[in-house]
C-alpha cells in the first residue's frame, strides 16, 4: 500500500469539494446507528435520531436498500388492525387520493383508482399468467427500454458479494467483529480481561489477531502490516479497497449497519469520556481491515447483473392481475398507454402502499381521540375547593390509568410531568459503589445527590452489608478458581437445588421471604439526602445546591406540572419503578426519563425541597405561595404491582394527615381496580383468579415469567394540556398525559421545555416500540427464553449475533401471530390557541423538522374546543 497516499487521502482528493477530515466523516456516518449504553440502565432510544433531517419514507427506502429491513408494518399486520376496526378504509382512499394527484398519470384517473384501491386490498381475481402470455407481454414491454432498478445505495464489498450470491465474506466478518467487541467491553463475565485493553480497541485487536488460530498464516501476515495508529490504518485499507472519495461516508454507514448494536455500542462508550473518544474509528478500522483481507480472494470483483428481466416479469404480472383489463387487452395496448401503466405499477410499490395504510391507521386512531376528548372534555368539571390530596404523577402511559382510578374514589387531584421532576441530578444512593445519572439520556447531570448517615450509624450498616455481600463474593472468587471450580458444584449444589424447586412451585412467598429475611438484616435507618452545596475539587460534580439553585428547580418543577396556586394538605410527588425477578430487561420497565431507573429518589429530593422553609419564603417572592399547613411527600409507582409505596413522609400537619389517612384508606382499592383492568390485558391470565393484586404480585415475584408486565406497549399519544380535558376518558394506559396551562404560559416557554424534554423522550419511546415491532430480528432482541446476557452489558440471541438493540418479542407481541404494540408514531397533541403551536413550529426547528418529515404527528386544540391536525410534507 502507499501509506503516504492514505494519509493524504482527506487532504488532497476532492478535499475543495467536501472540507472534510476522517473525524468528521465518521461522526456524520455514526447517525445512522443510536447510542446504546448497557441493558442494566437501559434507555429508550429512537434507532433513527440521527437520521430526522430525512423523511421517514426517504430512511424506509434507505435501510431496505442497504439492509433488506422494511420498517413499515406487514401488509399481514395491517389486516389484522383493519379486520380489529382499527384502519377507517376512507382515510386509506383520502391517502390514495392525494398521493394520484402528485402524479403525472398519462392514463385516465379511474382506471388508476381502480388499479391502486384493487392492489390496495386486494380484491384482484386469481387469473395467473401463462408463460407464453407474460412472454408476448415482456417482449412488447422491452420495446420501451425501461430500466426496472432499485435505488443505487452504496454497499460494502462483503454485502455485494452477498447480493451476488456470496455470503461467506459476510458471516466470517461479523463472526470475528462479534468476537473481538466481546472481548473488549466485558464488564463482569470475563475472568481475564483483554491484553492490552488500555491502549484502545484498535491497538489491542492488532497485537492479538496475528496470533488467532481462526486466520490463516496469510491472513494474520497482511494484517501484522497494518499501520499502529487506526485513522491511518482506515484511510489506507478504504484507499486499497478503492472507495471514491464521494461513497466513504456511505460506505462508513454501511458498515455501521451491518451490526448496529456493537456499534452502537461502541458509539456509546466514545460519548462517556475522552479516553474513549476514538473508539468508534477504531471500531471501523477493526472491521474495514478484516474486510480487506477477506476480500482479497474475490478482487477484482464481477459487476453485478441487473436483474431486469425477473423484475420487468414480476412488475407485469402484478400489473396484469391488479388491473380491469385481459391479457389480450393488454398486448393490443398502444405503446404509450403501456408505458404509463407500467410505470403506475412501479411507483405504487409496496413500501408506498404501506406508507398509506400507515397513515390511514395513524389518522384512524387520531379521529377516535379527538371524538373522545373534545366529547368528554365538555363533561368534566374541576373541584378544586375539595381537594384533599394532589399527586405528581410521571407521564408515563402506565399511569394514566392509576390516575384514572384514584381521582375516581377521593377527593384527589393528579398531575402529570416528566418524572425526572426536572431536576438534573446524579444520585447515589446508601454505600453504592457508583451513581446513576437519574434524568433523561440526551441530558448531563449538573449536580450529585447522595444518601447519608451519622458516622456510627454508617459503619454499623456498613459492616452489614459487607457480610452480605461476602457470601456472593467468595462464590465468585470460587467459581473463577481452577482448583476450587472443581469441588463448587458438590457445595453448592444442595442449595442451588433446593432454592430452584422452592422458588418453582412457590415463587410469590419464597421471594417475599428473602426480601423480609434481607431487609430484617440489613436494617437501614433512615437517611438524610445531602442537599446543601459542597463542592469537592476531586468530584466533577458539586454535591447538593445552592440556596439559588434550590429555589430554582423548585419553581421550575411546580411550574412544569401547573401546581403553582390552590396547594391541598398533602402532596405527593410520585416516581416510579418496576419490579420483576429474572429479567434482563427489568430497567425497561423503569423509568425512562430517570436513565432506566427507578424515579423515586428524585421524588424525595423534590419533595424534601419543597418542604424547606427558606425554599418557600422564596417562591412566595416569585408569586408561588404555599400554605403552612401544606407538606410535601414522596413515593413510588410500582408499575408491575400497581401499588404506592411511601418513601418520605416527613412531619404531617394536621389537615396533611387526614388526608394522608383518607389515601391509606382508598389505596388497596385504586390498586386492586387498577391491577384488574391491566391484568386482563396479559396473555395467558386464567379467567379463575379472584385477586388481581395477588396475580399481579406473582407475575412480579414469578422467575420464570417472561411478561412481567407490558411496559409501555401500546404507546400512541402524547397530550399536553389540562387535566380536565382527559380526566373523564378512559385512555387505555395507552397516553402519556403532560400538565399544561397555555393561559400561564403567554411567552411559549413552557410548551417549548415541554417539547424539546418530555415529549422528545416520549418519541424516542414511541419509535422504540416501532422498530421493535416491525423489525424485530434487526432492532429488537428476540425471545426472552432464548437471549444469552453477554460481557455484562446486553443480550444476544446465542453466542454469536449482534448486540440486540431494542425490546424482546414478550414486550410487543401477543403471541406467535398476533401484536400487542399498535406500530404507529407518536401523536402529539397541544391544547393552545393555534399561534402557540405556529410560535413553536417557527421557533423549534428540531421540532418542525420531526413533523415535517414524518416522526411525530402534530394536532392541537384551541380555546373553543376545535381539533386541528398538522399536516407534515
Amino acid at each position: 500500500m502507499n501509506t503516504t497516499l492514505a494519509k493524504n487521502l482527506y487532504l488532497e482528493k476532492e478535499l475543495d469539494a467536501f472540507h472534510l477530515e476522517l473525524d468528521d466523516v465518521v461522526e456524520a456516518a455514526s447517525k445512522v446507528i443510536s447510542p446504546l449504553g448497557p441493558i442494566q440502565t437501559f434507555a429508550a432510544r429512537s434507532p433513527w435520531a440521527g437520521l430526522e433531517q430525512q423523511s421517514f419514507e426517504q430512511v424506509a427506502h434507505r435501510l431496505k436498500n442497504v439492509c433488506n429491513v422494511n420498517i413499515y408494518p406487514s401488509d399481514t399486520v395491517f389486516q389484522e388492525a383493519w379486520n380489529r376496526g382499527e384502519i377507517n378504509l376512507d382515510f386509506l382512499k383520502q391517502g390514495l387520493a392525494k398521493w394520484l394527484d402528485t402524479q403525472s398519470l398519462g392514463m385516465s384517473l379511474e382506471e388508476a383508482e381502480q388499479y391502486c384501491k384493487a392492489i390496495l386490498l386486494d380484491h384482484a381475481s386469481s387469473y395467473k399468467l401463462e408463460d407464453t402470455e407474460l412472454n408476448r407481454l415482456v417482449k412488447k414491454v422491452n420495446q420501451l427500454k425501461l430500466q426496472i432498478r432499485q435505488n443505487q445505495d452504496v454497499l460494502t464489498y462483503s454485502q455485494y458479494l452477498e447480493r451476488l450470491g456470496d455470503g461467506k465474506v459476510v458471516n466470517e466478518l461479523n463472526h470475528h467483529i462479534i468476537k473481538w467487541c466481546k472481548l473488549y467491553v466485558d464488564e463482569s463475565q470475563g475472568v481475564w480481561s483483554m491484553p492490552n485493553r488500555e491502549e484502545g480497541f484498535y491497538k489491542a485487536w492488532r497485537k492479538l489477531v496475528t496470533l488467532d488460530p481462526a486466520l490463516n498464516t496469510a491472513i494474520r501476515k497482511q494484517l501484522d502490516e497494518l499501520p499502529n495508529d487506526a485513522d491511518i490504518a482506515l484511510a489506507e485499507v478504504l484507499n486499497s479497497l478503492g472507495i471514491p472519495y464521494a461513497d466513504i461516508q456511505e460506505y462508513l454507514e454501511a458498515h455501521l449497519l451491518a451490526l448496529p448494536g456493537w456499534a452502537g455500542m461502541m458509539l456509546w462508550r466514545s460519548q462517556q469520556s475522552d479516553k474513549d473518544a476514538k473508539l468508534l474509528i477504531d471500531y471501523l478500522a477493526v472491521r474495514i481491515s478484516m474486510e480487506w483481507v477477506f476480500i482479497q480472494p474475490y478482487l477484482p470483483l464481477k459487476e453485478q447483473k441487473i436483474e431486469n428481466r425477473a423484475r420487468l416479469e414480476s412488475l407485469i404480472s402484478t400489473c396484469v392481475r391488479y388491473s380491469n383489463l385481459s391479457v389480450q387487452e393488454w398486448s393490443n395496448l398502444p405503446l404509450p398507454e403501456l408505458k404509463a401503466r407500467l410505470a403506475l405499477g412501479f411507483h405504487f410499490d409496496q413500501m408506498n402502499r404501506q406508507r398509506l395504510w400507515l397513515e390511514a391507521w395513524e389518522k384512524t386512531y387520531e379521529h377516535q381521540i379527538k371524538n373522545m376528548v373534545t366529547a368528554k372534555a365538555k363533561q368534566s368539571e374541576s373541584h378544586e375547593d375539595q381537594i384533599m390530596a394532589q399527586f405528581a404523577f410521571c407521564i408515563d402511559v402506565r399511569s394514566e390509568p392509576f390516575r384514572r382510578k384514584l381521582e375516581a374514589l377521593g377527593p384527589f387531584q393528579t398531575f402529570g410531568t416528566a418524572g425526572f421532576f426536572g431536576l438534573p441530578i446524579e444520585t447515589k444512593k446508601l454505600c453504592s459503589t457508583h451513581s446513576h445519572p437519574s434524568l433523561p439520556v440526551m441530558n448531563k447531570p449538573k449536580f450529585k445527590v447522595m444518601e447519608t448517615l451519622p458516622k456510627l450509624e454508617l459503619n454499623q450498616y456498613e459492616q452489614r452489608m459487607h457480610a452480605g455481600h461476602s457470601l456472593e463474593s467468595t462464590f465468585k472468587t470460587m467459581k473463577h478458581n481452577l482448583i476450587s471450580s472443581l469441588v463448587l458444584p458438590e457445595i453448592s449444589g444442595p442449595w442451588f437445588g433446593l432454592q430452584t424447586v422452592v422458588r418453582s412451585f412457590i415463587p410469590r412467598s419464597t421471594d417475599s421471604a428473602i426480601r423480609k429475611a434481607r431487609k430484617k438484616w440489613l436494617r437501614k435507618p433512615s437517611t438524610k439526602l445531602l442537599l446543601d452545596y459542597v463542592h469537592d475539587s476531586k468530584s466533577e460534580l458539586p454535591v447538593g445546591f445552592s440556596e439559588e439553585e434550590k429555589v430554582h428547580y423548585v419553581e421550575q418543577s411546580l411550574r412544569t406540572m401547573g401546581l403553582t396556586e390552590s396547594f391541598a394538605p398533602l402532596v405527593a410527588i410520585c416516581g416510579h419503578g418496576s419490579r420483576s425477578v429474572n429479567n434482563p430487561y427489568a430497567s425497561a420497565l423503569d423509568c425512562g426519563a430517570c436513565g432506566g431507573a427507578s424515579g423515586e429518589f428524585n421524588a424525595r429530593v423534590l419533595a424534601t425541597l419543597c418542604n424547606l422553609p427558606s425554599v418557600r419564603k422564596s417562591l412566595a417572592t416569585r408569586g408561588i405561595i404555599i400554605p403552612n399547613d401544606t407538606v410535601f411527600a414522596a413515593c413510588e409507582h410500582i408499575t408491575s404491582t400497581d401499588e404506592l409505596h411511601w418513601v418520605y413522609v416527613p412531619e404531617l400537619s394536621d389537615s396533611a394527615k387526614e388526608s394522608f389517612e383518607q389515601i391509606k384508606s382508598v389505596l388497596p382499592r385504586v390498586s386492586y381496580e387498577a391491577n384488574a383492568e391491566r391484568m386482563q390485558q396479559l396473555p395467558n391470565i386464567s379467567s379463575k383468579y379472584k385477586n388481581p393484586s395477588a396475580e399481579a404480585k406473582r407475575f412480579a415475584e414469578d422467575w420464570s415469567e417472561v411478561r412481567p408486565e407490558w411496559g409501555l406497549a401500546r404507546n400512541a399519544a402524547f397530550i399536553i394540556g389540562e387535566r380536565e380535558l382527559t380526566k373523564e376518558c378512559n385512555l387505555g394506559g395507552e397516553v402519556f398525559l403532560h400538565n399544561y396551562s397555555w393561559k400561564k404560559d403567554q411567552n411559549g416557554e413552557l410548551l417549548a421545555s415541554i417539547i424539546t424534554g418530555p415529549a422528545t423522550v416520549s418519541q424516542w419511546i414511541n419509535l422504540q416500540y416501532y422498530a421493535s415491532t416491525v423489525a424485530p430480528h434487526y432492532y429488537g432482541s428476540g425471545n426472552k427464553a432464548t437471549q444469552t446476557v453477554t460481557s455484562g452489558i446486553g443480550v444476544m440471541q446465542g453466542n454469536g449475533s449482534d448486540l440486540l438493540t431494542g425490546l424482546p418479542w414478550q414486550s410487543v407481541m401477543k403471541s406467535d401471530n398476533e401484536n400487542y404494540h399498535r406500530p404507529i408514531r407518536l401523536l402529539v397533541v397541544i391544547q393552545a390557541p393555534k399561534e402557540y403551536v405556529e410560535r413553536l413550529l417557527k421557533d423549534d426547528s428540531a421540532f418542525r423538522q420531526k413533523v415535517q418529515n414524518g416522526w411525530i404527528r402534530l394536532a392541537s386544540i384551541d380555546p373553543d374546543g376545535y381539533w386541528k391536525s398538522w399536516p407534515h410534507n
